[in-house]
């Protein structure tokens, strides 16, 4: 029982509902591998970033980031996308507006 090994087999069965959560939902997948592989390019040359170098930056990083990875997700061609948000923001008055600039919604090219 102080084994590392008992440990660790222990502590798996404690966390078996949570590790077997993906199995209840099939949007979920069992590993986070997509996800590391998409932020994979940001977290290497975040050294690069200098702009990132206080916390408003951070966050227009971050921001950026998203928008580019949910784009991607969504099959839509990042730079066009990008292009057609800066383009419409300024316009946007209500929710419904913020919500047709969203990459599922917006009009823009699929990526190939």
């Amino acid at each position: 029982r102080d084994s590392l090994t008992y440990k660790a087999m222990q502590y798996t069965l404690n966390q078996w509902e949570l590790l077997t959560g993906y199995l209840a939902d099939g949007r979920l997948h069992i590993s986070n591998a997509l996800a590391e592989n998409a932020i994979r390019p940001f977290a290497v040359g975040r050294r690069n970033w200098l702009f990132a170098d206080t916390p408003r930056g951070a966050k227009a990083s971050a921001t950026t980031y998203s928008l580019i990875e949910t784009a991607k997700a969504n099959g839509v061609e990042p730079f066009a996308y990008l292009h057609h948000v800066l383009q419409h923001i300024g316009n946007a008055r209500t929710v419904e507006d913020i919500e047709a600039l969203l990459p599922w919604n917006t009009p823009v090219k699929k990526m190939q």
